[in-house]
C-alpha cells in the first residue's frame, strides 16, 4: 500500500466511523439516537484508532490535512508531499461521508431539521462568534499537534528482541482526541481536521437530502483555518522548548 493509498483508506476509516455515529447519536430511529455527546466523542476516538491502525505503517497516519502541515512546519515532514497527502484525506473524507449517507438513507428522511442532517457530515459553532470559534479550532488542534510531536518510540530492542506496542501504538493519539472532545468540543464540534469537516460539507451539499439546510459556508473557512494555524503554532512550540 502507498502513503497515498495509505491515507485515503486511512481518512476514510476515522471518517466513515466518525460520521457514522454523529449519524447514529443524531438521525431520527437510529437505535442510538439521543445518546448523547459521550457516545459522538469516544465513537470518533475509535475512528481515530481506527484509522491510524491501518494507515499507519505505510504512510504515518496523518489522516488529517493541520497534522501533515504541522509535521512539514516541524521539519518532521517533507512539504513535496504534503499535497498529495491533503488530496488523499479529502477523497477519503468525501468517499466516506457518502458512504454514511447511503447507509443513512432513511434516517436521514425520517429526521426533519435540516440543521441535524447536515450535523452528521461537519460542524456548527454552538453559539456562533467568529474569533472565539476559530480559537477553538485553534487551541484544540494545537493540543493535538504539539502532543503528536512529543510522540516516542513505544519500541525497545535487546539481544535482537523487539518489544513494542505493536497496533496500540495508535492509542495515544486516539486518547488525546477523545479528551479534547470530551474538554474543548463542545464549542465549535471540534473539527480539529480540514479534511474532516471540509469535504463531507461539500458532499452534504450536493446530496438529494430532502428538506437540507444550506451549508452554512460562510462558517466553513473557521474548521479550515483555525486547525492549520493551530497546527503551526504548536509545530513553532515544539521546535523551542525541543
Amino acid at each position: 500500500m502507498t502513503p497515498f493509498i495509505a491515507e485515503i483508506v486511512g481518512t476514510f476509516l476515522l471518517m466513515v466511523l466518525g460520521c457514522g455515529v454523529n449519524a447514529n447519536v443524531s438521525l431520527q430511529k437510529t437505535y442510538g439516537n439521543g445518546s448523547g455527546w459521550i457516545v459522538i466523542t469516544t465513537g470518533w476516538a475509535f475512528a481515530v484508532f481506527t484509522g491510524v491502525v491501518v494507515a499507519g505503517p505505510y504512510s504515518g497516519a496523518h489522516i488529517n490535512p493541520a497534522v501533515s502541515i504541522g509535521l512539514a512546519v516541524a521539519g518532521k515532514f517533507p512539504w513535496s508531499e504534503v499535497p498529495s497527502y491533503i488530496l488523499a484525506q479529502f477523497i477519503g473524507a468525501m468517499f466516506a461521508a457518502f458512504c454514511i449517507w447511503l447507509v443513512n438513507r432513511d434516517h436521514f428522511s425520517a429526521t426533519e431539521d435540516g440543521d441535524t442532517k447536515r450535523g452528521v457530515f461537519c460542524t456548527a459553532p454552538a453559539i456562533p462568534n467568529t474569533f472565539v470559534n476559530l480559537f477553538s479550532e485553534l487551541l484544540g488542534t494545537f493540543v493535538l499537534v504539539f502532543s503528536v510531536l512529543f510522540f516516542t518510540d513505544a519500541m525497545l530492542t535487546t539481544d535482537n528482541t523487539i518489544i513494542g506496542l505493536g497496533s496500540l501504538g495508535a492509542l495515544p493519539v486516539s486518547l488525546i482526541v477523545w479528551g479534547i472532545g470530551l474538554s474543548l468540543g463542545g464549542t465549535t464540534g471540534y473539527a480539529i481536521n480540514p479534511a474532516r469537516d471540509l469535504g463531507p460539507r461539500i458532499v452534504h451539499s450536493l446530496l438529494p437530502l430532502q428538506n437540507k439546510s444550506n451549508n452554512n459556508w460562510g462558517y466553513s473557512w473557521i474548521p479550515v483555518v483555525g486547525p492549520i494555524l493551530g497546527a503551526a503554532l504548536a509545530a513553532w512550540s515544539a521546535i523551542l522548548l525541543q
